[in-house]
């Protein structure tokens, strides 16, 4: 896959990731091995393809490992799901199968369902908002997740959703969607009491399968951040977008417990190290990187502006009704609060 800035400007941006990441790198004071063994290997997956921004970023922490380890430790990621969609990454982690994964809150949601409040719809809006509930319950969700089996390394973010939308029609109020295919992550806890309180029937699918639907217009309407739209190339089968950021799309680069501490120490110290520097590394990158695809498709789509009043008071019946158990209500009103309300 080529990224939409051209060959030259992927080129620039992974020049740009590998200079902040060494940066990073030489701040942390990350120091070489002394005790470790040779021949460790840690197999991790994500969805993104190799040569998307988020691929760029591991391949630079795949280097990065690897040298810092001088060459104990090896780091090698499967692009693309080619280990399936989040849910069975998780699985895998569980089973040991996989050593650690980079996903989205739904993924999270596998070791520690929490972790998806923040990306309740019509709270976080902003980057702003996303760091002050990370500040506040970050803490608790990595305990959580942690709990559950997965330590994460670092937050990582995908982007802010926006509905994107294919064919005739806008979405200008959440009722406008009773007459669409809106396609729905199969694994997400939020998107199906969503479509409940509108009204609306959903298209259940995994992150693969999407753009052969999209394809066939089996689904015509999407929630989800720029970014993600064009890397996984949706983009060039929709026609219109809104200017509303419905929330979030968090993620984060968690690994197994038990095969982080299976590690010998120094090689264990090199993977939380590194690892939280490329997750900071591609946060960074994320929160400008997905202004700019919006910004690109907004001026390739037809933006509508939605009745933000009628989907302000939706989102609130939304997070009421998740605040009745899919997520604990004090969860509920800490992320509210995050997010101004």
């Amino acid at each position: 896959m080529t990224l939409s800035s051209g060959a030259k400007g992927e080129s620039r941006s992974r020049t740009k990731l590998v200079a902040l990441f060494a940066a990073l790198a030489i701040f942390a004071g990350i120091s070489l091995p002394r005790e470790a063994a040779a021949g460790e290997k840690l197999k991790f997956a994500t969805l993104a393809p190799k040569q998307s921004i988020w691929g760029q970023v591991f391949q630079v922490w795949e280097k990065a490992v690897k040298k810092k380890s001088d060459d104990k430790l090896e780091i090698v990621f499967d692009y693309n799901g080619s280990q399936g969609d989040e849910g069975a990454m998780a699985g895998k982690v569980k089973s040991g199968q996989l050593d650690g994964a980079a996903v989205t809150a739904v993924g999270l949601s596998k070791f520690h369902k929490p972790v998806l409040a923040m990306q309740m719809p019509g709270v976080l809006t902003s980057w702003a908002k996303v760091d002050k509930a990370i500040s506040s319950a970050g803490p608790e969700f990595s305990k959580g997740l942690q709990d559950g089996g997965a330590y994460n390394l670092g937050w990582g973010f995908v982007g802010m959703a926006h509905v994107f939308t294919k064919g005739d029609g806008k979405v200008i109020k959440p009722g406008d969607l009773k007459s669409r295919k809106p396609y729905m992550w199969r694994d997400d806890s939020i998107s199906p009491v969503l479509y409940q309180v509108v009204g609306a029937t959903p298209v259940p699918l995994n992150v693969p399968e999407v753009l052969p639907n999209l394809k066939t217009g089996a689904i015509d309407t999407i929630v989800a951040p720029a970014l993600a739209v064009e890397q996984l190339q949706w983009a060039g089968h929709l026609n219109g977008t809104s200017e509303q950021v419905v929330g979030p799309a968090v993620g984060a680069l968690i690994m197994s417990n038990k095969r982080l501490e299976s590690l010998p120490g120094d090689l264990r110290t090199i993977v939380k190290d590194t690892g939280a520097i490329a997750a900071k590394a591609l946060t960074d990158k994320i929160k400008s990187e997905d202004s700019a695809a919006f910004d690109r498709m907004s001026k390739k789509l037809t933006t509508f502006k939605v009745d933000q009043g009628e989907f302000d008071k939706t989102f609130k019946e939304v997070r009421k009704r998740l605040a009745q158990g899919t997520f604990p209500a004090d969860l509920v009103k800490k992320i509210e609060q995050a997010g101004g309300l």
